[in-house]
């Protein structure tokens, strides 16, 4: 691969490489990228097809008080190819096994607009796991931490980004909001 500007112009929206959105078989993206990825380098391709990448996602799950972090597919069945458009590379990217065709527009591959893969690599950047909760705004949650363990409520507001969530519990005939940890509920 060559380097300096050429890169630079390589990795950029716009110009002679864009981004192209390629549909496989559900499940196979991981296949078909290595696949793809191999096509490539035989074919010494690497001028023209530049880039494969499956938008993923880290998302942290609370289950049973337990939190692990899972990678999530942003768009299943989905690959994106930074590539230059051309009877070649087309034929190399639509040919790999697993793929299925490219997202186009009356059979002309359609790349993606530049806030399109700006969202999506924003998704796929993000510092911080998105949090994923087992629970919605009404639903009766136990507590099953802090003082007020075996309680139950409902919950009232979700906070994703803090981890927490409010959950009204009735104490002494009124109902009163308390901020609890999402590991300190579960839902019935």
């Amino acid at each position: 691969m060559a380097s300096g500007s050429v890169e630079a112009e390589k990795t950029a929206v716009g110009g002679d490489f864009q981004w192209y959105v390629v549909h496989t078989y559900s499940g196979y993206e991981d296949r078909v990228q290595k696949n793809l990825e191999q096509r490539i380098r035989s074919m010494d391709q690497d001028g023209d097809i530049v880039k494969v990448v499956i938008p993923k996602e880290d998302e942290v799950e609370v289950h049973g008080g337990q939190r692990r972090t899972v990678t999530n597919k942003i768009l299943p069945g989905y690959i994106l190819v930074q590539m230059r458009m051309n009877d070649h590379s087309w034929t190399i990217v639509r040919n790999t096994p697993g793929v299925t065709g490219f997202v186009s527009a009356e059979n002309k591959p359609v790349p993606l607009r530049e806030e399109e893969y700006n969202r999506i690599m924003k998704q796929m950047t993000s510092e911080s796991p998105k949090m994923k909760v087992g629970f919605k705004t009404g639903q009766s949650v136990r507590i099953m931490d802090g003082p007020f363990i075996d309680f139950i409520g409902a919950v009232d507001d979700i906070d994703q980004e803090k981890g927490k969530v409010k959950v009204l519990l009735s104490l002494f005939g009124r109902e009163t909001p308390v901020e609890l940890d999402f590991l300190q509920v579960e839902k019935l």
